[in-house]
């Protein structure tokens, strides 16, 4: 197996605990996850551990997720899996004066013939998660919060 490391750091304008429900709900992610179709987990489902959702991405991969860190306004936390790919991603809330900061850090592995692939996407995924992160917080700072 193959495992590719995942980190980046996005200042966000809006306290710690707007980002965290905005992010930490799967309904929200086609919005500002840039790689996403859509979701498909239950629409009046809050987010909850060990929710579970499946992924429509735009390069045809079709994720099984399960929220596995849920701890309101400071972590949570994601493991994926498809095929021989499997991923994970913790979001780590801070406040700072007039905002917050979320810090990403995660893994993308893969097994047999899908080392390859996920060593790809793994090179690419921590400049696409923060430019996924600023696009959340922008979208949190027009609308006012979540």
């Amino acid at each position: 197996m193959s495992a590719r490391t995942i980190s980046a750091t996005v200042e966000m304008s809006v306290p710690a605990a707007e980002a965290f429900r905005y992010l930490c709900d799967p309904r929200n992610r086609p919005e500002w996850q840039s790689s996403l179709l859509s979701v498909e987990v239950p629409a009046d489902e809050e987010p909850h551990l060990g929710q579970t959702w499946r992924e429509r991405t735009a390069v045809g991969v079709r994720p099984h997720m399960e929220t596995t860190v849920l701890t309101p306004f400071r972590v949570w936390a994601e493991r994926g899996h498809w095929r021989g790919v499997s991923a994970t991603l913790e979001l780590h809330f801070t406040e700072r004066p007039g905002g917050c900061r979320v810090r990403a850090t995660g893994e993308v592995a893969g097994r047999g013939l899908w080392s390859l692939p996920a060593g790809a996407a793994g090179l690419m995924a921590s400049a696409a998660i923060a430019a996924d992160l600023r696009k959340a917080g922008r979208i949190l700072e027009a609308s006012g919060g979540a």
